[in-house]
């Protein structure tokens, strides 16, 4: 029996396994953006398209106005060969038992592995209509148990006993036991300190909300030169064409702007703070960093835009301080993720490793 007791949780070795090679998340579209009647074959044509670019997997989003992300995760699994569902898991939706019991029942049903996105917060009303006023700090101290519980039943065939302050379990076993092959990858947001702080002790990889790379010195070392970003690509051959696309894509509202500001006077999150003081700062310094759709409450992330070149120079900058994960934006169209592929082909090239910065899936063929 392995006893997960709050000393010695730290001395546990290989908690989550260290990712060594780029990984490619694509991003599942969200209910509401899309007719409830047409969201399956949305969610199904993603996860083909992802498939083919060569993603490692696709994010699955969990709040209050979503489907569940677990149904969409298997939907994802058997409309596809590969690609392992990234699972959004928010520890006030469900046990963490349960989220054991789901890897583990998806890993036997299909052999396919699945990725966990570990998130602390979301939306402040979200949280208070389920009557959860934890603060922001004191989330990650329970993410930080949760995530031991649900690693400790899906490392260990024998029973595990663990007591904290948030969860306590006394002998409990994972039947049926996950495949050791199937273990999960794991993420979880790095914008504050304390994220960074659980994703050091968890060994799991720190997603932030990119910076320009030139601005990312401080990012590299408080992360040992080992984390993710949260970024959109659109690039075309020419940063004329990638330009007209973007603007068209993503117009500049007064409605928008409106909605943004409306979002940051409920929000707690780190990151959503941080990039929106960046908002001034990359209108006056041009560059392929472009912050309009989420000034715009178009997106949740800063995107690149530019030819495959100016894309792939940035993408390169990144990789060189150490990231090795990407989750992309939602693709509008195929064609986005055939794009993003290019740039971040040459981005590898630029890399001077390209061996070591393929996806998992590298060996896919683009279109030309």
């Amino acid at each position: 029996m392995l006893s997960l007791d709050n000393g010695s949780q730290n001395k546990q070795t290989g908690m989550w396994p260290s990712q060594r090679r780029i990984e490619i998340f694509s991003t599942c579209p969200p209910l509401g953006t899309i007719p409830a009647a047409e969201y399956a074959k949305a969610v199904a044509d993603a996860a083909r398209w992802s498939e083919k670019y060569g993603c490692t997997g696709m994010l699955v989003y969990t709040d209050n106005s979503q489907v569940d992300p677990w149904l969409v995760s298997q939907m994802i699994i058997q409309d596809t060969q590969h690609i392992a569902p990234l699972v959004a898991v928010q520890p006030v939706y469900m046990h963490p038992y349960t989220v054991a019991k789901m890897v583990s029942s998806l890993g036997v049903l299909y052999g396919r592995r699945i990725y966990l996105n570990l998130v602390a917060g979301g939306f402040k009303n979200d949280l208070a209509a389920l009557n959860d006023p934890t603060p922001h700090d004191e989330r990650y101290d329970r993410l930080v148990e949760y995530a031991t519980i649900t690693k400790g039943l899906l490392a260990d065939d024998e029973s595990i006993s663990f007591q904290g302050k948030f969860y306590r379990v006394d002998k409990l076993k994972m039947t049926p036991p996950l495949p050791k092959a199937l273990f999960p990858g794991v993420l979880i947001s790095g914008s504050s300190d304390a994220g960074l702080f659980a994703a050091r002790f968890l060994e799991a990889v720190p997603i932030l909300y990119a910076k320009p790379a030139k601005d990312c010195a401080s990012t590299a070392v408080n992360t040992g030169g080992h984390f993710g970003i949260r970024i959109g690509i659109m690039a075309r051959a020419t940063e004329a064409e990638a330009w007209k696309e973007a603007h068209k894509r993503f117009p500049e509202e007064k409605k928008g702007k409106m909605v943004h500001e409306l979002a940051m006077k409920v929000s707690d999150s780190v990151w959503h703070h941080e990039l929106s003081r960046a908002i001034e700062e990359s209108k006056i310094t041009p560059s392929c960093y472009w912050l309009v759709p989420f000034e715009n409450y178009k997106t949740f992330c800063p995107y690149l835009v530019g030819s495959y070149e100016q894309v792939a120079e940035e993408l390169a900058r990144y990789l060189a301080l150490g990231c090795g994960t990407f989750i992309l934006d939602i693709p509008a169209c195929e064609d986005d993720l055939e794009h993003a592929r290019k740039a971040f082909d040459l981005a590898c090239i630029k890399s001077h490793s390209p061996e070591d910065c393929r996806s998992d899936l590298a060996a896919v063929s683009i279109p030309q």
